[in-house]
């Protein structure tokens, strides 16, 4: 892969000083009303729904949508974007019936809802928990990735020098608070966008003149339809007695039709209406601004595809046809992830600066937003309960920076030699590996809490255990236990000498059997639960302008599942 040339730093440098400065001029223009430590870690009644949106969208998009999810698109085509799809579903479901329980019960952070809805010793252990996974898995494997791939695509420059820069990058950013970090997403989402149209622009240019029809997008497009239609269907077959390990590697990544009855729900309900990192986006606004924010961002997502998964398809119909055979294989080794960073190399000067800063600027904002919402839980759940309980508003403050940087400096120490083996399994499947065990138990919990009153604390600690144990058995033992067919899932060979249940399908047997021991224990203890919440109908009525988005975003939807069904 060809190095920068001048122009490509120059853009770069570009994109860092309007993104530094316009956060410095935010943070100037504000720091009188982030006195308050709601108003720092929330920027509570300031964000506009478009800033909303646009760091729903930054948080979210980062390395491992880039490089993982080009590298399923390499792999089972279009399939993948029902991640992306779904989610634009379950923004709808978080906007119309979460984030009115939030906001009507004045809850910040994801612990307090628990503590508000169960008991403290349920919002400590989530509290301890979620510290760790954003610590250890996502902002380390974010920050690992994001790296690799700059260091990439920068011809091998130095990745230690790339990883600290990121870090100082995303710490400049996330000192602000919560107000600098939503309206630089704003930003960050353009260069996201702009850069990554401009790698999807060149992918399908490259596939064009491959088969010889000029430097024509429209063309590559219907040539990638043309040769590889089984790249565009959403559903993947379900693998027979003849099938190849391909296929059936295939469908153990998205199981046809059956993971739209399973685990793509709970990932997406979980990931978008529990999750602190996300939801914090919104928990400072009135409802309205709220819910056309999650919106406008579920609106954006329809997009994504386009941008993370469609040069991974043009990435295997250029290598199935006799290019990209060293890009694909640095150092004599194929690796599907490669695909993203393959297409990359093509990109003319000047464009390459602008994709470096498309990259820099999803990984930064996610660095951001994970780095405020461990600050966040910290600051509120721990440190002001139980450390200093009669600590001032300037104080907490003052602890939130403090926590910000050293979580960056463990994330930094974590990723200097890979200590947790994140590229050993790839981060894409890191990442969900060990946050897809816990889903299950959490999303049971949530939900149940918000819309069931008997639900109790003793039933939230068991449904929280029952999920994680569960999920560990069906996604490692259940074949060897139970046999290879039952009536509740089929195992497939997964080419290493053993069988495995779709990674999707345990999550979706995990949450039954949580919600069904949640179920029987709620109902064997009191009848009248003091910390229910109340839910008043009025709370879920949206208006005009709302249900119009939500109908153009489902139309749009069912158009695309049309088309590749």
């Amino acid at each position: 892969m060809s190095k920068f040339a001048t122009i490509d730093y120059v853009i770069f440098f570009v994109y860092f000083i309007v993104v530094s400065g316009y956060g410095y001029w935010v943070y100037r223009r504000d720091r009188n009303v982030n006195a308050d430590s709601k108003d720092y870690f929330l920027a509570e009644g300031t964000l506009t729904w478009w800033a909303i949106g646009a760091s729903l969208i930054a948080s979210n998009i980062s390395a491992e949508q880039f490089i993982g999810m080009s590298g399923n698109g390499f792999v089972v085509g279009i399939a993948v974007a029902a991640y992306e799809w779904i989610a634009a579903i379950a923004l709808i479901i978080v906007a119309v019936w979460f984030i009115p329980v939030y906001l009507k019960n004045r809850i910040f952070t994801m612990p307090q809802f628990l503590q508000n809805r169960y008991n403290s010793t349920v919002a400590l252990i989530m509290a301890i928990f979620w510290l760790f996974l954003y610590v250890f898995v996502n902002l380390t494997s974010i920050l690992y990735l994001g790296a690799l791939a700059i260091n990439n695509l920068a011809g091998g420059a130095n990745f230690h020098l790339i990883v600290i820069a990121l870090a100082i990058f995303a710490i400049i950013i996330t000192l602000g608070g919560m107000n600098v970090i939503g309206y630089t997403d704003v930003i960050q989402v353009t260069v996201l966008i702009l850069g990554g149209l401009a790698t999807t622009y060149t992918a399908l240019t490259l596939v064009s003149e491959k088969f010889g029809l000029g430097s024509d997008v429209i063309a590559g497009f219907n040539a990638l339809l043309r040769d590889s239609p089984e790249h565009f269907r959403m559903i993947i077959d379900k693998p027979g007695p003849n099938s190849s390990q391909a296929d059936i590697n295939k469908y153990l990544m998205l199981p046809g039709i059956a993971m739209y009855f399973a685990g793509i729900w709970i990932v997406n309900l979980n990931y978008w209406g529990c999750n602190q990192y996300i939801t914090q986006r919104a928990l400072g606004a009135n409802l309205e601004t709220a819910r056309t924010g999650i919106l406008f961002a579920g609106l954006l997502k329809l997009m994504m595809p386009i941008i993370v998964m469609l040069p991974g398809i043009a990435a295997y119909v250029l290598y199935k046809n006799g290019s990209l055979q060293e890009e694909m294989a640095p150092g004599g080794v194929f690796n599907a992830d490669n695909a993203y960073s393959a297409i990359l190399g093509f990109l003319p000067t000047g464009m390459k600066g602008l994709s470096l800063a498309a990259l820099t600027a999803a990984i930064v904002a996610s660095l951001a937003g994970k780095a405020n919402s461990i600050s966040t839980i910290f600051t509120l759940d721990i440190y002001k309960k139980y450390i200093n309980p009669t600590s001032d508003e300037k104080n907490l403050i003052r602890i939130g920076k403090i926590t910000i940087i050293v979580a960056m400096l463990f994330s930094i120490f974590l990723t200097w030699d890979d200590l947790l083996g994140i590229g050993g399994e790839g981060g894409f499947t890191f990442i969900q590996k060990y946050t897809g065990f816990i889903s299950p138990g959490v999303f049971a919990m949530f939900l149940l809490g918000m819309f069931w009153k008997r639900t109790t604390g003793t039933a939230a600690v068991a449904g929280l255990l029952t999920g994680f144990i569960l999920s560990v058995i069906f996604n490692n033992y259940a074949p060897a236990w139970f046999g290879n067919e039952t009536f509740l899932y089929t195992a497939y060979p997964n080419g290493k000498g053993g069988y495995e249940i779709p990674f999707q399908i345990c999550m979706g047997l995990a949450f039954l059997f949580t919600m069904i021991v949640m179920i029987a224990l709620s109902l064997a203890g009191p009848k009248v639960n003091p910390k229910a919440f109340e839910l008043d109908k009025t709370m879920f009525r949206v208006s005009k302008p709302t249900l119009a988005l939500i109908v153009i975003t489902m139309l749009l939807i069912t158009v695309l599942y049309v088309r590749f069904w």
